[in-house]
Parts: structure tokens; C-alpha cells; sequence
């Protein structure tokens, strides 16, 4: 196997900000036994799990606080890890007050209300010097739209999300020059911040109105050395959570997570949700079940804008939806980043040659991206 030795160091000392004597746990999952997957991915999980290993081991040579933890993959990005996780994160003893007051059930399966959330946060917070202070998630499905995630940022520890990480990637999109993107990526959040509305269009028909009203964009740019910090690795984009009910148009999808679909599927969007499919691509079905066990996987959850130059490959979400002058839409939970809608679920699909038009308060426009250029 490839030894990754210098880009574990650079994740550790520029992405994570490695402070001496830090707690580091790294987490992958495991492909489960009823899972119907391509053998080319097949291969990508298992180079990811081995690799997850291998930075967990360094990091435990190189720093000698560090852990390692594997589960079966959970159902789908967005769904709460098992809680053998919780319990590497947080420690026995907030896991068994979650579990005393009665929270630990309705974190995992995302029926918490506000205000069980906000005690859980308390029970966090009183307990925090007992959390891991770095986490990177190297596990195919997703973790970063879960209450998992959101409390443990809340306890101060920095979370680098890296679902569907191919480690090939520690040889492209991960060698950006992370000061220029984060300055590029500040520019976009700026130029998005002065909007109401953003309109998109792209070559395959996809035409989208998407409400900013009341939402702050804000940019992962890598750089996770502040308490608390989130985002994803490889990083670069600008990115909202629309506000709900009000967003309309018509999603062309192209690309799922790791592969081309055999043929589009058209979305239609009303009232800020998925109102209709067309389509014969497998995707379909897979939508219409998630759609089936919760309606809120309907959401309209998020736009994004790529910023990284260095990433190019279009048949993994994780590097396609940075890639710049590329816009990603997402449908299920927006809860982590600024929406109102819990789900268990979370999948982004992103699009090419856009042309992305702000519409400001007073009626007047910019465009920003033309035709997949960048105009800032």
C-alpha cells in the first residue's frame, strides 16, 4: 500500500492546526453484507479503510494521543452513527447521562426536539474536557449533517468530514494552495451575502430560483484550526441552506455520488421541496424510498459553489463539488449549517457549466459565475 506519510502530516499541521497533547480519534466504516455496490467502489472503500488505518496508526506514533474506530456503514449520509462512535467521542460518562435523561435515543434517530437538543448541548458542554479535540471522518457515508457532528463541535472539537475520500486525492485536490483558495472562497461568500435570491441555469437544463432570504452563506476553505471548526477535506465552497418552502425550478441530474447515472433524472422543485421525478435511472427508486421513510428527504437542503482549483474528477461528489466554477444542490437535512430541516439523509449532486445569477434587495442582478467561469 502507498504510504501517505507527508500528507498525513500536512492534514495534522496546516488543515487541523495539531496543537501538542491534542486527542485525536479517526473513524471509518465498514462495507455491510447487504450492500449492492460496483466493484470499482469495492475497491475505493476498502483503500479508504485501510488508509483510515494507516493515518490513526501515524498519528498515534507521531503524537501519541490517537485512536481508531470502525462500524458498519450506516444507511445513507445524513443517518446517525452507531453508538460505539458516540462513545469513542464523547466518553462513557456524557454517553451514560444521555442515556439516564433519556436523549441518547432521539439523537440517534433525529427526533430530538430543540429543547432536548439544547440540554443534550449542556450535558456536552459540562463534559467537554473529556471529547476528542481532532476528528477526522474517513467513513464513506457522511456524518457531517448528524446531531453526532453538530455536538461535537459544539464541545470544541475541529471535524474534518471526508466522505467517499478516495486516498488518491491526498495527490490532487488536497495539494491546493490553501491560503489562495480560502481568500477565493471569502470573495464568493461576500459577493452570495449581498443576495435575496440566486438563479441557476446550466447547458442540461437545470434552471433553478434559490430563496437566500434570511440565510448567511458562509466557506469551507480547509483551514479547521479554530475551536469548533468544520468542514470537509478536500475543501473549497461557498455554501447556503436555501430558506425552506420557497425555492422552485427544475434539477437535472447527471452525476450521483461515484458514478455517472445511465440517464438523467429530472427533478421538479416546488415549495422549496422534490415534487415530481422523471427518469429511469436506478437513482430514482433510491430517492422514492428515502422519500417513503421521511418526507423531509424532499428538502431542497443546500447550494454550494466550488472553489478548488486542483480538484477535477467528476465521479466522486466529495472532490466534484469543489471544483471550481461547479455548483452542487443537495435534497435532506440542512440542520448543521443554518436550515430548519432534520432528516436522515443528505446527498449532494452537482452540475456543470453553470451560470449563476444573484438577484439583490433592490431588484438588480450579478452574474458571478458564466458559463462555469468565475467572474470575481
Amino acid at each position: 500500500m502507498q504510504t501517505y506519510h507527508p500528507s498525513f502530516i500536512a492534514l495534522f499541521s496546516i488543515n487541523m492546526g495539531y496543537h501538542t497533547g491534542e486527542r485525536i480519534l479517526v473513524f471509518s466504516d465498514l462495507i455491510r453484507s447487504n450492500e449492492t455496490i460496483t466493484e470499482s467502489d469495492r475497491d475505493r472503500r476498502s483503500r479508504l479503510h485501510a488508509t483510515a488505518q494507516e493515518l490513526a496508526a501515524f498519528a498515534a506514533q507521531q503524537y501519541g494521543n490517537a485512536s481508531f474506530v470502525d462500524f458498519p456503514a450506516t444507511p445513507a449520509s445524513g443517518a446517525e452513527p452507531p453508538l460505539v462512535l458516540w462513545s469513542a467521542v464523547f466518553g462513557e460518562t456524557i454517553i451514560e447521562q444521555l442515556e439516564t435523561t433519556g436523549l441518547m435515543g432521539s439523537l440517534l434517530d433525529k427526533t430530538i426536539t430543540p429543547d432536548d437538543l439544547e440540554r443534550a448541548r449542556g450535558i456536552v458542554t459540562a463534559g467537554k474536557q473529556a471529547v476528542s479535540d481532532i476528528i477526522i471522518a474517513l467513513s464513506n457515508n457522511s456524518t457531517s449533517h448528524t446531531n453526532f457532528r453538530k455536538l461535537a463541535c459544539h464541545a470544541g472539537a475541529r471535524f474534518a468530514s471526508l466522505p467517499h475520500f478516495d486516498p488518491d486525492m491526498f495527490a490532487t485536490s488536497m495539494t491546493v494552495d490553501w491560503h489562495a483558495l480560502a481568500e477565493r472562497t471569502h470573495r464568493l461568500v461576500e459577493a452570495v451575502n449581498r443576495a435575496e435570491w440566486v438563479h441557476v441555469e446550466c447547458p442540461n437544463g437545470t434552471a433553478m430560483h434559490i430563496c437566500k432570504q434570511g440565510r448567511h452563506a458562509e466557506g469551507d476553505d480547509g483551514l479547521l484550526t479554530a475551536d469548533s471548526a468544520f468542514g470537509n477535506l478536500p475543501a473549497g465552497e461557498a455554501y447556503l441552506a436555501p430558506l425552506e418552502g420557497e425555492s422552485h425550478g427544475t434539477m437535472v441530474i447527471e452525476w450521483g455520488p461515484t458514478a455517472k447515472l445511465q440517464s438523467p433524472l429530472t427533478l421538479t422543485i416546488s415549495d422549496g421541496k422534490v415534487s415530481r421525478i422523471d427518469g429511469d435511472d436506478p437513482l430514482r427508486q433510491r430517492l422514492e424510498a428515502k422519500f417513503a421513510e421521511n418526507p423531509n428527504c424532499r428538502n431542497l437542503a443546500e447550494l454550494g459553489i466550488g472553489t478548488n482549483d486542483k480538484a477535477s474528477r467528476p465521479d466522486n461528489v466529495l472532490e466534484a463539488e469543489k471544483i471550481l466554477g461547479t455548483i452542487h444542490l443537495a435534497l435532506g437535512d440542512n440542520t448543521g449549517f443554518g436550515g430548519t430541516v432534520a432528516a436522515p439523509f443528505h446527498e449532494d449532486y452537482v452540475f456543470y457549466q453553470p451560470t449563476l445569477t444573484l438577484v439583490m434587495p433592490d431588484g438588480s442582478t450579478e452574474v458571478i459565475l458564466d458559463n462555469g467561469q468565475l467572474q470575481l
